[in-house]
């Protein structure tokens, strides 16, 4: 489920199509690191070149050019991006997007022991045709070097609700 925030914004929320969020531990020598991908399915009223333009003007906008290399956000305290996790689900919000999902109980495991997520927001589309969380299409997108460097990539800490 996503949720956008009425406030005025800089990017047209219907431009950027529907959200697609998945969330994996992916193995390290160090451990699991829990990763999240962002992208849009492409289905944004212009299309999916008129959708990736949205989604790089998100971006920008919240601080993320794509392609500008890793950002550890805690090096970025005014950074409108955040990760709120609780038991059994998330909430990612970069400026007034906001979308819930629920990951696999292994990421926020994961997620709990480190403390962060490597978030990855591609500019470029879902693959059409394909289901999200399909798990080859998931290894194919996020190992393709265009996607990659047109992406951000934020080291995102996760923050929780306390009593």
């Amino acid at each position: 489920m996503t949720s956008i925030s009425p406030e005025t914004q800089s990017v047209s929320t219907d431009d950027l199509g529907s959200l697609v969020l998945q969330s994996w531990p992916g193995p390290t020598p160090g451990g699991n690191v829990p990763y999240l991908l962002a992208c849009s399915l492409g289905d944004g009223p212009g299309g999916p070149q008129a959708t990736s333009k949205a989604v790089e003007q998100l971006l920008t906008g919240a601080g993320l050019p794509p392609g500008e290399g890793l950002v550890h956000a805690t090096q970025r305290p005014g950074l409108p991006v955040s990760l709120l996790v609780v038991p059994g689900s998330a909430v990612l919000t970069v400026q007034n997007l906001r979308a819930q999902f629920v990951p696999p109980e292994n990421w926020l495991q994961a997620v709990a022991e480190l403390g962060f997520a490597y978030l990855i927001f591609a500019t470029r589309p879902w693959p059409a045709g394909t289901e999200p969380g399909d798990v080859r299409t998931l290894a194919a997108f996020t190992s393709d070097e265009e996607t990659m460097t047109s992406s951000s990539h934020v080291v995102l800490p996760a923050r929780s609700l306390r009593a």
